[in-house]
């Protein structure tokens, strides 16, 4: 039922946008129509272009939500277990959590150079805080009696963590890692921005100084898709991973 609700929002929604292009109620320069549209996409993907930017794209977040991930559990985890550090950091990062990741741009550039490494730390600075909040609230959190019942059981502090506060944070962590996971490929497209060749961003952009609207829309509209995917391919791991999760979660069966 959930699936035929959502392809009636999308069908309806395609056969608006179908009206009003063919209709002659906008101009075709400001929204083509879904033909026009559907046949860029099929010539970007057939000459390869298309996927040549998915792939470099794919990379780029790929690579920026990992990392990001990564410092979220290693940071969340040390000021959770060491008050005194998260009373030295929390100003701090809670300063550079309301700059937009796009306005430390320039100063990325200056240090980072214009290369890969100023891409992905955008992507980085995008997903970390997210992830990071809901790895810090759930392990904050987890019942300290299930604590106190794994130290009487003689479990190490790695254990701890690994068999109790990991698993009863993990809620409130798919929570961050779902939206710190939107969060990179809205990003894809400002980390693209500056001396890129390829990409999903860059496509976007270059269509946009060649007044091609039918090529903006199809990356938009693939950033979209891959984004919707990418979101499902973690609700299945999370679904296959941690069964016993999906009712708190509310995830639907696969």
């Amino acid at each position: 039922m959930r699936l035929f609700y959502s392809s009636l929002v999308f069908i309806s929604v395609l056969i608006a946008w179908f009206a009003v292009s063919n209709l002659g109620l906008v101009s075709t320069f400001l929204l083509p129509s879904p033909q026009r549209v559907w046949s860029t996409f099929i010539t970007l993907f057939s000459n390869g272009k298309l996927a040549q930017h998915i792939g470099v794209s794919l990379g780029r977040v790929g690579a920026g939500y990992a990392i990001a991930v990564l410092l979220a559990l290693v940071i969340s985890l040390a000021m959770i277990n060491w008050k005194t550090l998260a009373r030295v950091l929390d100003p701090p990062m809670e300063f550079v959590r309301q700059i937009p990741p796009l306005a430390l741009m320039p100063l990325l550039m200056l240090w980072l150079g214009i290369g890969e490494t100023q891409k992905i730390g955008i992507i980085i600075l995008a997903c970390f805080f997210p992830i990071f909040l809901s790895f810090r609230g759930g392990f904050a959190q987890v019942d300290p009696k299930l604590l106190d019942v794994g130290r009487a059981a003689g479990f190490s502090r790695l254990q701890l963590m690994r068999r109790i506060a990991i698993p009863a944070a993990l809620p409130a962590m798919f929570v961050g890692l779902r939206v710190g996971l939107g969060y990179g490929w809205r990003a894809v497209v400002g980390a693209e921005l500056i001396a890129s060749a390829a990409g999903l961003g860059y496509m976007i952009l270059d269509a946009q100084d060649l007044a091609r609207t039918d090529i903006v829309l199809v990356g938009v509209l693939v950033i979209g898709i891959i984004g919707l995917l990418a979101d499902h391919g973690l609700k299945a791991l999370v679904r296959w991973r941690f069964p016993w999760l999906r009712q708190e979660m509310e995830l639907p069966h696969a």
